[in-house]
């Protein structure tokens, strides 16, 4: 396995910063294993062993709904998927409403 710092800023190719798993383990008080598993799980995209603030983000809302309301991992991942999936279907009805 690469090791990577966690005091050196690493880029992905659209120029945003990339965080190891580590890094996303402590931000989330949680464990590089259990950081692994929601990659395994498909819940998060890493690239390679990095990742974008996005899925850091995405870890902790899945914890959230997980401790609030007692949802298994891909329970929590599936709400979220489907409130992203709602606010883009608003903003395109409201898109499509202002055009008239």
């Amino acid at each position: 396995m690469t090791e990577f710092s966690l005091s050196s800023t690493v880029v992905s190719q659209d120029g945003e910063p990339l965080y190891s798993y580590e890094y996303a383990a402590r931000v989330t008080e949680t464990s590089t294993v259990l950081v692994e598993r929601f990659a395994e799980l498909g819940l998060i995209e890493p690239i390679g062993v990095m990742l974008h603030q996005r899925d850091i983000t995405r870890i902790v809302q899945i914890l959230r709904l997980r401790r609030d309301l007692g949802l298994n991992l891909v329970g929590a991942a599936m709400v979220l998927d489907m409130a992203q999936e709602i606010a883009q279907l608003r903003a395109q009805v409201q898109a499509y409403q202002s055009m008239k």
